[in-house]
């Protein structure tokens, strides 16, 4: 029975890369000149500091160009509220979402059995197993899940006869 699995993974290795290129554009810049801003990559969560809100939301922005034009979806990232820090600084934490969570399984599960198409979709850990007859309606639910949002950059892998 052909069958293929719905997952959310990013190249952390491309994270990374595009975080170099952030704080080096960064320190280049005029008006960061002297906000001492500071780019952390922990795993999966990148944490911002500067010396006010607008510089760290600029520097946000610069990470997610840097990411977009690295092919990383920006949808990845979940921002965190910007904090004071201490010495009158400012921060924010980016956190980078890899995998499918329990909740947004459910409801690709759900959007899948409401368009009432033959096939058979299963959370399986952090993935969504797809299964049916015909490839055909395997297709439609890809085409079904890339015109929805879940807030999650998708990727359709493992298509198998």
């Amino acid at each position: 029975m052909p069958s293929f699995d719905v997952v959310s993974e990013v190249d952390l290795q491309e994270v990374d890369n595009a975080i170099n290129q952030a704080r080096k554009e960064i320190g280049q810049r005029y008006d960061f000149k002297g906000s001492d801003t500071e780019i952390d990559l922990e795993k999966t969560d990148i944490n911002v500091v500067s010396s006010d809100d607008y510089k760290v939301k600029a520097s946000v922005e610069v990470i997610e160009s840097k990411l977009i034009k690295r092919g990383v979806s920006v949808k990845a990232l979940k921002r965190g509220e910007i904090e004071p820090a201490a010495g009158g600084r400012a921060k924010q934490k980016l956190e980078v979402q890899t995998g499918i969570s329990t909740d947004r399984a459910r409801e690709i599960v759900k959007k899948i059995k409401d368009a009432k198409l033959k096939v058979q979709a299963q959370i399986q850990e952090e993935k969504v197993r797809v299964s049916g007859k015909k490839r055909d309606d395997l297709q439609s639910v890809i085409q079904l899940l890339k015109d929805a949002d879940f807030g999650l950059p998708l990727q359709f892998v493992n298509m198998r006869d």
